[in-house]
């Protein structure tokens, strides 16, 4: 009886812009589906992605999702490339004419795409079922039960609120949110026996209640893995973004004992990004949340353990061993590390936005805030590619957004491709030579005073949302007696410790340290928190791949 249900429950979804094809297409699948699946169907990519949405608040299932390729707005690629990070499970079926199979092919790659089947699929006893027969099988087999969503009951305009919800999107955790002023907001408060003035409250699966959890606490319940299976290892990967999910996949995959530790979400600052369109292979761009989750997947898949809200804050050198000391007092040691651990946003010092963060000012892309941004205007601080990559996303709902920079163009930092899409976006403007000089708000961010770098003249205008991609901070201080750092706080590392011809002070090593390696031998550094490095999503993976072959090199010697 359970199978039954769960099959009467299991979603067959598909989109067609045209009425008569999309029609032809579920009465086909309810003919011969229609008994033991639900049969949904939409006629605009747009359409189907808020039922996607509504099915996954409601728990059900989706195997198969159908999607034709020439639709206009949103093409079945793009939609299925959406519908990826909904139900990443879904098979999913192109439906394409003769004329459109290069394209099609092209999927393969950038949607994980299953199958397309070419228009008109008579007859469907030939050409259709057979195919949705072999997909329905592979879907059951499949690990496709979905995971029970948490619940998080906070305030709207609350920082701890958006920093808990941000922390569950991008740790892929699913959860459903209430506000704390509506009716099934407040039921839940009851039923735990709660007032409200502590928040947020966070229900996990189980029905656990949690009540403003700090990440560790709340990692822990909603099924993070936080503590290490093992005391010792041949490889930490210390950050969990491109440069360390890249070191543990190869890690991991060329034989060694792998773990990661990541202080609050793997992707690093790559996985805020709305979209990459630069990176080698995906000629359509991927979301930064797309290619962390398949990265992430792909290092567990080769025996890596993740570890999630785990704050590293020493490192230490034990005869051959390295030691990895946690804020909680415990250790983790292994033949090797890599550093990882790349860099943050730096923080904006003007006047009212340490008190407005979290309730309007956003540093990275917080994209759990995005729909909110619908119709109004947005401003965003910086002119590197993050900050691109936001402006060209929020485009998509705002009313206008607004791109604050410091410098006399955006083409010193952000890349040409990103440049023309924004002097191409109708809603998007620029304001060069032009910096926060404060932010105000009662509860939340009303206004912003800009100026004028050369003139010096301030104006002050209406202001509810602001997203920071200002500098980078090298998450290194905690370094700071082991490994060698530039005055900037990034890790030297190969040559650059060598400039003078001499091995660093303390090197016993008859060998140089090699390319990536630091003044502790043993000890590498990969991606952003490199000295001089390029700070770009393929080579910090690249890096983490190079690390990882030093670390074998560097094993075989010791």
């Amino acid at each position: 009886m359970a199978q039954a249900a769960d099959a009467a429950r299991t979603v067959i979804l598909t989109v067609d812009d045209d009425p008569g094809v999309s029609r032809a297409v579920a009465r086909d699948l309810r003919r011969r589906y229609g008994a033991s699946h639900r049969i949904v169907r939409a006629e605009s990519g747009e359409s189907a992605l808020e039922a996607l949405r509504e099915l996954k608040l409601r728990g059900d299932l989706v195997a198969v999702i159908l999607a034709d390729y020439r639709m206009p707005q949103m093409n079945g690629i793009e939609f299925l490339e959406q519908a990826l990070d909904v139900y990443p499970g879904a098979r999913r079926v192109l439906l394409t004419a003769y004329a459109d199979t290069s394209a099609a092919i092209d999927a393969i790659n950038v949607v994980d795409l299953d199958h397309y089947l070419l228009k008109p699929w008579d007859p469907p006893e030939e050409k259709l079922y057979p195919v949705l027969d072999d997909l329905l099988e592979a879907w059951r087999r499949s690990d496709y039960r979905p995971v029970p969503s948490t619940k998080v009951v906070g305030h709207r305009w609350s920082a701890r609120s958006s920093e808990v919800r941000e922390f569950l999107a991008r740790n892929q955790v699913p959860y459903r949110w209430y506000s704390a002023d509506e009716p099934e907001g407040q039921r839940l408060l009851a039923a735990a026996e709660q007032d409200g003035q502590q928040l947020p409250l966070v229900i996990t699966p189980d029905g656990t209640p949690l009540v403003a959890p700090e990440a560790p606490e709340l990692a822990a319940q909603v099924g993070l893995a936080t503590m290490p299976t093992a005391d010792f290892y041949d490889l930490v990967v210390i950050g969990g973004g491109p440069a360390g999910l890249g070191a543990a996949v190869y890690g991991a995959s060329e034989g060694l004992r792998t773990v990661l530790v990541e202080r609050s979400a793997t992707g690093g600052q790559a996985g805020q990004s709305s979209r990459i369109e630069n990176y080698l292979g995906f000629p359509d761009g991927v979301s930064g949340a797309q290619l962390t989750d398949r990265a992430r997947r792909q290092a567990a898949k080769f025996g890596a353990e993740i570890l999630t809200a785990r704050e590293v804050t020493a490192l230490e050198v034990s005869g051959a061993a390295r030691v990895v000391r946690f804020s909680d007092g415990s250790a983790v040691a292994a033949h090797s590390v890599i550093l990882a651990t790349g860099v943050s946003y730096r923080q904006l010092a003007a006047p009212g936005c340490d008190d407005l963060t979290g309730c309007g000012v956003y540093y990275g892309s917080a994209l759990t805030e995005a729909p909110a941004c619908q119709g109004q205007d947005v401003y965003i601080v910086g002119g590197a590619n993050s900050a691109g990559q936001a402006a060209m996303y929020l485009s998509r709902g705002a009313k206008s957004v607004t791109l604050l920079v410091r410098g006399e163009s955006l083409a010193a930092s952000m890349s040409h491709y990103l440049i023309q899409q924004i002097e191409e976006a109708p809603n998007i403007s620029v304001r060069t030579r032009t910096v926060v000089e404060s932010a105000h708000g009662s509860g939340r961010l009303e206004q912003l005073t800009l100026r004028d770098v050369d003139s010096g003249r301030t104006e002050l205008v209406d202001a509810q949302w602001m997203f920071v991609f200002i500098g980078a901070a090298p998450l290194t201080d905690w370094l700071d007696a082991t490994v060698l750092r530039d005055e900037r706080g990034f890790i030297l590392a190969g040559p650059d410790l060598t400039a003078d011809g001499r091995p660093p002070a303390g090197w016993e090593l008859d060998r140089p340290p090699y390319h990536l390696e630091t003044n502790v031998p043993g000890v590498f550094v990969a991606g952003d928190a490199r000295a001089e490095s390029a700070k770009r999503v393929a080579s910090a993976v690249g890096e983490g791949a190079m690390a990882v072959m030093l670390v074998h090199r560097y094993l075989e010697q010791s």
